[in-house]
């Protein structure tokens, strides 16, 4: 039986992930955006352990969290399962003055990855569309470009695949992976999104928890429990280390070095 943390818990991807853990008997805590959706998370997945809420677009709440999740004891595993999509069609603030998509999509893993305990597994939920992600990591706060939607979710999935590959290679005793669900019908992916919804979570829980040599290794890249092709701008040491030291520019948390 394993301890498992996932954010964005509250429906979506992580709700499921989080039920299926639980019916195989794992202890499951979930995080959502605020106490109001977290007790709405733990009506919706019955036999969850505890929550913890915080909301992932301020620097402030994340180190919060981080905290919080830390004062709980030890966890075998982390899900990075909290995002916000494509769809975002404007720039708009955070509580920092940032794009909420680099808010929450890459600073929130980034933070609660270099403040939280490191468990045995981590694994960073990513997309097909990471390959449209800018490698040169210009600009990241949308402050001289203009806003496009698309490509800030592009730009912030590849981030996801750069800080797993990142704790891979800097930690030696986590298992550290990143996956892409599929395109699903989802409230992120919409009602057309043409991928099985039922194989969405799968992947994630089995990287949480399988003691399979396939799902026991770091710095890989999956796809429905297979080892997939990604960006090969991700396994790039310089341009990991070049989007660890802007996360820690923006943010002002270091990135554990082991």
């Amino acid at each position: 039986m394993s301890r498992i943390l996932i954010t964005g818990a509250a429906d979506g991807l992580g709700l499921m992930a989080a039920k299926l853990l639980i019916a195989d008997g794992h202890k499951v805590v979930l995080h959502a955006r605020n106490d109001w959706r977290a007790k709405e998370a733990m009506t919706s997945a019955p036999g969850a352990e505890n929550t913890v809420s915080a909301d992932l677009s301020s620097i402030k709440e994340t180190m919060a969290l981080a905290e919080k999740v830390n004062k709980l004891g030890e966890f075998d595993a982390i899900i990075h399962n909290a995002g916000m999509g494509y769809r975002e069609l404007r720039r708009g603030n955070s509580v920092d003055g940032l794009p909420p998509l680099l808010a929450v999509n890459t600073l929130a893993p980034y933070i609660l990855t270099s403040l939280i305990r490191l468990p045995k597994r981590l694994i960073y939920l990513s997309s097909g569309l990471h390959q449209d992600g800018d490698a040169t990591l210009k600009d990241l706060t949308w402050d001289a470009r203009v806003w496009n939607g698309y490509q800030a979710y592009a730009d912030t999935k590849l981030h996801n695949v750069l800080i797993a590959f990142a704790i891979a290679r800097r930690c030696k005793k986590v298992y550290a992976n990143a996956l892409e669900p599929g395109w699903v019908a989802t409230k992120m992916g919409g009602p057309g999104a043409p991928d099985d919804l039922q194989e969405a979570p799968k992947t994630q829980v089995w990287l949480a928890t399988s003691n399979s040599a396939e799902a026991m290794v770091s710095g890989k890249y999956f796809y429905h429990k297979k080892l997939h092709d990604c960006l090969p701008a991700a396994s790039n040491m310089v341009v990991q280390e070049k989007l660890l030291i802007a996360c820690e520019r923006i943010s002002g948390v270091s990135f554990p070095l082991d």
